[in-house]
């Protein structure tokens, strides 16, 4: 199956080409991941998106699902990201597979248990996620925007995993123990979402959803004015 993964949470993001279960049901071969620069998703990604699968032989016909990051992450570029998927997997009658980074940052760390992951969520907060992971099984406890301070204290008697290396010293400072995992790059994203297909964790165009966790500066603007 050919997957279309696709990542605007960030500054940065990416869109990526993975061939899945052609070999086994566990393999996936990423093809190619393309950047986006930050700033200019609503000009890049479908124009990108068509060039990729041009570039490799394939049309949009050929796409068999969509894995799409969900956030948490940028406003605009979440927003962005997630209606040219919306607008794509409706034309061509194809699933949507939602990622949550902080849940493919809490299985990506292989730890078993209470496990809290943790991303930079930019003017001194955190992007906190706790997770409840048994073998396979994954219960998502909380989802959530906090404090540095607050996730110190909500993190206790978790292991913590994350990418952020200034995070992981906060939290090992605190006594905390940590898991290093690696940055959520589109190969990992897409072997996320496979597995995810493969469980029957779709959404269809009008139940796909953002997960901002942060309001927009227009909305906290409108707050602040009140």
């Amino acid at each position: 199956m050919l997957l279309l993964v696709t990542d605007t949470s960030g500054k940065h993001g990416s869109v990526a080409l993975a061939r899945a279960g052609e070999r086994n049901l566990r393999d996936v071969e990423p093809i190619e991941v393309v950047p986006l620069a930050g700033g200019t998703f609503s000009a890049q990604l479908v124009p990108q998106i068509a060039a990729l699968l041009a570039k490799h032989g394939f049309s949009k016909t050929d796409i068999g699902a969509f894995v799409v990051v969900s956030g948490p992450g940028s406003f605009t570029g979440l927003r962005v990201g997630l209606a040219a998927i919306k607008a794509l997997a409706e034309i061509l009658k194809k699933p949507i597979v939602p990622v949550s980074l902080l849940e493919l940052v809490a299985t990506a760390s292989r730890a078993q248990g209470k496990i809290v992951a943790v991303l930079d969520g930019g003017r001194g907060e955190v992007f906190f996620g706790a997770y409840e992971i048994a073998g396979e099984s994954v219960q998502v406890l909380r989802e959530e925007l906090v404090s540095r301070v607050e996730f110190l204290s909500l993190a206790e008697k978790s292991t913590v995993a994350t990418p952020d290396m200034a995070l992981a010293a906060v939290a090992r400072d605190a006594g905390l123990s940590v898991v290093a995992v690696d940055s959520t790059g589109a190969e990992m994203i897409a072997r996320f979402g496979w597995k995810k297909l493969q469980a029957g964790e779709i959404v269809s165009p009008e139940q796909l959803e953002a997960n901002y966790m942060r309001r927009s500066d227009a909305e906290m603007f409108v707050k602040k004015s009140f």
